[in-house]
C-alpha cells in the first residue's frame, strides 16, 4: 500500500508545530538528529488504514532517557554507514484507544491482505495484537529498524513492520539466515545500549529501567 500524507500532518508538518512536553520527554531530533523516521500512524500505511487519533505532525518523541540511548544506538550504526528508522515512538493513550475502537469493528479489514492476512480480525484482541494500554505510551517504548544510510533502503528483516503473524516472532523459523542475521544485529545493538527486546515483535524495544513505568500519557504527537 502506498503510504500518504493526510492533511492533518501536512497542515502540522507546514506549521514546524511544536508543543511543550513534559518534563522528562524530548524530541528525538534534539538529541540525535541523524535518525531517521517514518511515523506509519501519523499517515495512512498502517493496519487502520488511516491516519490515527493524537497523531498530529511527523515528529518522534521519547523519554529523555530513551532519545539518550538511541543516540549510542545511532552513534554506533553510522560507524557503519547504517542508521536507525523508527516507525514509531511516543504514542498517545488516545491512539490506543483508537486501535481498540478499529479492533471491534470486525468489518472493516480494508488492511487485511497487507497487515494480517491469515488471521481473524476478531481473534486480534485474544492473540495479543491489540490492548487498551500500550508500552508505547510511557513514552519508552520504540518501533524501528535498520537502513543502509548509502541507499536509504531498510536492512531485509523477513517480515514487515506492524504484521500480526508469526513471521513477525523475532527467532521465526521462516525467516532466511541473512534475514536472522539481520534482526541479530538489531537485537543485539539495541541490548548492549540498555533496551529490552519484545520476542513477538522484532521491531519493538523497550529501554530497561524506564523512567514512567506506571505511567500512561496522553499528549498528542506535534
Amino acid at each position: 500500500m502506498k503510504w500518504i500524507l493526510t492533511i492533518s500532518c501536512i497542515f502540522s508538518f507546514l506549521l514546524i508545530s511544536s508543543q511543550e512536553l513534559p518534563e522528562g520527554f524530548s524530541y528525538v531530533k534534539d538529541i540525535a538528529p541523524t535518525i531517521q523516521k517514518e511515523l506509519r500512524y501519523c499517515y495512512t500505511n498502517n493496519f487502520t488504514g488511516v491516519s490515527v487519533d493524537g497523531y498530529e505532525s511527523p515528529v518522534l518523541i521519547t523519554s529523555t532517557r530513551t532519545a539518550k540511548a538511541l543516540k549510542k544506538v545511532q552513534d554506533e550504526l553510522l560507524k557503519k554507514d547504517l542508521s536507525l528508522k523508527v516507525f514509531d515512538a511516543y504514542r498517545p493513550q488516545r491512539a490506543v484507544n483508537h486501535f481498540v475502537r478499529w479492533a471491534r469493528v470486525p468489518n472493516d479489514t480494508l488492511t487485511k491482505q497487507q497487515f494480517y492476512p491469515e488471521l481473524n480480525k476478531r481473534n486480534l484482541f485474544k492473540l495479543g495484537f491489540i490492548a487498551t494500554k500500550s508500552g508505547h505510551s510511557r513514552g519508552s517504548s520504540v518501533d524501528l529498524t535498520i537502513i543502509d544510510k548509502k541507499t536509504g533502503k531498510e536492512l531485509d528483516m523477513g517480515g514487515p513492520y506492524d504484521f500480526f503473524g508469526n513471521i513477525s516472532h523475532t527467532n521465526s523459523p521462516k525467516i532466511t539466515k541473512k534475514q536472522r542475521q539481520n534482526r541479530m544485529l538489531l537485537k543485539n545493538i539495541m541490548i548492549a545500549n540498555g533496551f529490552k527486546p519484545y520476542s513477538y515483535e522484532w521491531w519493538h524495544f523497550t529501554l530497561r529501567n524506564e523512567p514512567f513505568p506506571k505511567t500512561y500519557f496522553n499528549f498528542p504527537v506535534k
